[in-house]
């Protein structure tokens, strides 16, 4: 992969030891953690003396100490390796970054280290059974007694549910204020945490090697020195302030699996003969390809021009919006064909392309749907 204008030699070294990493250490693995839904949990310990985990937060708190570009050629080494199992980009990319923004000294001191070292993994509980992107009517509730804040309600579709230490709650701390009404509270969380409930892992159609799961929350007691911001109510916007980065994070990922499907189309095109020649003969297959590498590398260039903007500081939110709908929108253009050039075998699950296919779709809904994006886009105009 070629070197951007965002990135430098230290952030190269950095994807390479990524790669390797995922290729050595992860992918041979793939099949065990499809079947069992979820990856082993030493990987993030494994990642963390590596220091692949929280790379963008600052060294006195136990992170990398770089920046978000380090934070992308992460994601974009994970994504093009074709591991769907491992969590990072929301343990590192996401949720570590609220906890160092709006999380007290102690909490930052405390938690941040252990999430570097992978000896805590991060999950973030957003979305309801009843609300998805509509975050305003959350119905979980947080009720403050004394120096504690008791939880009460659920949260579905947790990405790293399965296998996490700490949790970030979106919870109604103020159920008649609507989004004014909301707050973040951060949850340690272990087998015998009281009032804790892991649900199953939710069988999906794609990314099956990444524990997706239900959580509830039965009178589940919290430290109120947990809770993100000086005061209640803080929640809605502290989630509008860094949803533009986790919206730029789902493309970077949507633009990395579209070169992964070109390459991956390419190679197999070239060797793959019918009817006495190599499939990329045909001017069907070129024409197909030369098509899908135009949308990738035009992708490319638009999610290159946000990742600056987003490290000068001028990545605004209808520009997340619009890379986050529409670099997803085109990869589930581009696998669709590609997949379609593999024939019958695009079809086998152990072909990546078909991997490729099935995880790409639900880019399109996680983060705000792209239904959302468009009407955030829209607001702007």
């Amino acid at each position: 992969m070629a070197r951007r204008a965002w990135s430098d030699t230290e952030v190269e070294m950095l994807r390479n030891l990524t790669r390797d990493f995922f290729l050595r250490e992860v992918m041979p693995h793939e099949a065990e953690f499809v079947a069992q839904g979820h990856p082993d949990r030493g990987l993030y310990n494994r990642a963390g003396e590596l220091g692949l985990l929280c790379a963008a937060i600052p060294t006195e708190y136990g992170g990398g100490g770089g920046t978000f570009a380090h934070e992308a050629a992460i994601i974009e080494a994970q994504a093009r390796s074709g591991d769907g199992s491992l969590g990072m980009p929301v343990h590192s990319s996401i949720i570590a970054p609220y906890l160092h923004t709006f999380g007290s000294e102690e909490l930052k001191q405390r938690v941040l280290p252990q999430a570097a070292s992978g000896e805590v993994v991060l999950s973030i509980g957003m979305t309801e059974p009843g609300t998805g992107s509509d975050l305003q009517n959350i119905k979980t509730r947080a009720v403050r007694e004394g120096d504690e804040y008791v939880i009460t309600g659920s949260k579905i579709f947790i990405t790293n549910g399965w296998l996490c230490d700490g949790i970030l709650i979106a919870a109604k701390t103020d159920p008649d204020r609507g989004a004014a009404g909301v707050s973040l509270l951060y949850a340690e969380v272990g087998p015998d945490t009281p009032g804790f409930t892991r649900g199953r892992i939710l069988d999906k159609i794609g990314g099956k090697a990444q524990d997706t799961a239900e959580l509830f929350f039965d009178g589940l007691r919290v430290p109120a020195a947990n809770l993100l911001g000086p005061t209640e109510g803080q929640g809605f916007y502290q989630m509008m302030t860094m949803l533009a980065q986790e919206r730029l994070v789902t493309a970077i990922m949507a633009v990395s699996m579209m070169e992964r499907a070109v390459e991956l189309t390419i190679e197999y095109t070239k060797g793959r003969e019918a009817f006495g020649k190599p499939l990329f003969a045909m001017q069907n297959t070129k024409f197909e390809l030369a098509e899908c590498a135009t949308l990738a590398e035009v992708g490319r260039t638009f999610l290159d021009d946000c990742i600056i903007k987003h490290l000068n500081g001028g990545l605004d939110i209808p520009t997340a919006a619009m890379a986050k709908y529409w670099l997803t929108d085109q990869l589930g253009i581009v696998v669709d064909r590609c997949l379609q050039l593999f024939g019958g075998y695009g079809y086998m699950t152990e072909y990546p392309i078909s991997q490729l296919y099935t995880g790409a779709r639900v880019l399109r809904i996680l983060a705000g749907t792209n239904e959302v994006m468009k009407d955030l886009i829209a607001r702007s105009l």
